[in-house]
């Protein structure tokens, strides 16, 4: 039997308690995603580490989801309706991301734009290694990046983006708020500063929003997508 987004939407609807109890489930939420991020194992190479950190919120989330009684079906996770809508949202990621990514060199290179230094190549190092012709070391972190990749958009999309419009009672103006907040935390999670790197990051969290809720709410075409994203990051370091 096919879920529909309207069917899910109508359905989650009747059963949702009060904003209240989401509310309150967003902010242990994310105040455990960032408590969590200052425990570091020093000894553990740094995927390990993001690992620990997707693994303990995903816990966290999956929580919330079965006191609340809502299934990852619900908010995205299933086959998808529409295989060629499923393609197309893949699609529209990818090109939205790129847009925004030569929209943003436009306005600092013409407009003046100042951001805080970005430190990626560096930090790319420091996370994974010497990547530059080291094929083995990339085909070694690739599969855990993906997993990453996967278990990002479950938590950023899927679940944040359903708690956030619950808190506002599932409306229209829910849903802007929800995507907007999602790409912003997304950000600054990722460099905790206004630099070019959280700036970017929000850019492509604002893509994967977007392509979420226009395309029929599935996630899978997000994390192809988000997979593709990193891997061609880090093949351009290889």
């Amino acid at each position: 039997m096919n879920i529909t987004s309207s069917a899910i939407s109508e359905n989650l609807t009747q059963k949702q308690p009060s904003p209240l109890y989401f509310l309150l489930d967003l902010t242990i939420y994310i105040a455990l995603m960032f408590l969590i991020r200052e425990i570091y194992f020093s000894e553990f190479h740094f995927i390990a580490n993001g690992l620990f950190w997707s693994s303990t919120t995903l816990i966290a989330a999956m929580l919330f989801m079965r006191i609340r009684n809502v299934s990852w079906k619900e908010i995205g996770l299933r086959n998808p309706d529409n295989y060629k809508q499923a393609i197309t949202a893949t699609i529209f990621i990818l090109i939205f991301t790129i847009v925004s990514m030569v929209i943003l060199n436009i306005l600092k290179d013409n407009f003046g734009l100042q951001l805080a230094a970005d430190e990626s190549d560096q930090q790319a190092a420091s996370k994974f290694g010497e990547l530059a012709g080291n094929w083995l070391l990339f085909l070694s972190i690739i599969p855990f990046v993906w997993v990453q990749s996967a278990f990002e958009e479950l938590l950023d999309r899927g679940f944040l983006i359903n708690w956030v419009e619950r808190v506002f009672s599932s409306t229209w103006f829910a849903t802007i708020i929800a995507v907007l907040f999602q790409a912003m935390l997304f950000g600054f999670r990722h460099s905790y500063d206004l630099s070019e790197r959280s700036v970017t990051v929000g850019l492509i969290g604002l893509a994967m929003g977007v392509g979420y809720v226009a395309f029929g709410r599935n996630l899978w075409p997000l994390i192809i997508a988000h997979c593709v994203l990193n891997t061609m990051s880090l093949l351009g370091r290889v």
